[in-house]
């Protein structure tokens, strides 16, 4: 229970508020007021981008550390996962409106479940040429991520990051919504 305490209170460390803050830009107040690497980089640049994202998926990453530290099973490992990204979505100090919890998931996934990172990745490159959106080419990650979980009957185990993902898409679907009707939308006759 102090872990996962632990690990959300780790989740509300907000790079892109940091950044923001270092730069003298509430981030919070531009664009989509979302705190995280997209956001971060549309307002302050690339490497505003790269330092959110890197500090996000540590986040996740340092967690998934601190489970194998101390050997705890690996099923409080991904609840500590899910913990981590539920700081980063919804930080109690920032009234919770925190990132939309990608990067970190990576993170996690990366160090928690090497196989099925691999799997997201692959999918996310084979259908980013023709989605030609992060946003879609996630969704069929997250797909491909849920399926493997059942295929390799690991998913009692990756339960609490397929809730994780779930609250992700909630969190990202008028963005899914702009980029579904801008991919496949029919042009005007």
């Amino acid at each position: 229970m102090v872990y996962w305490l632990l690990s959300y209170c780790i989740g509300n460390f907000l790079t892109a508020w940091w950044i923001g803050k270092w730069k003298g830009i509430d981030l919070r107040q531009q664009r989509s007021g979302n705190l995280g690497a997209r956001n971060a980089g549309a307002i302050l640049g690339k490497p505003a981008f790269l330092l959110t994202f890197l500090g996000d998926a540590s986040k996740g990453a340092i967690v998934v550390w601190i489970g194998f530290f101390y050997n705890f099973p690996i099923w409080q490992i991904a609840v500590a996962g899910l913990a981590v990204i539920l700081g980063h979505m919804f930080p109690f100090w920032l009234k919770y409106r925190g990132g939309k919890g990608i990067a970190t998931f990576i993170g996690i996934t990366f160090c928690l479940t090497p196989d099925l990172f691999l799997a997201m990745l692959i999918l996310f490159l084979a259908f980013f040429p023709w989605f030609k959106s992060s946003t879609l080419s996630m969704l069929a990650s997250f797909a491909g991520f849920i399926v493997m979980s059942i295929i390799l009957q690991v998913w009692p185990i990756t339960l609490p990051l397929i809730v994780a993902i779930i609250i992700i898409v909630i969190k990202h679907k008028s963005d899914i919504r702009e980029s579904f009707n801008s991919r496949f939308r029919s042009p005007p006759v």
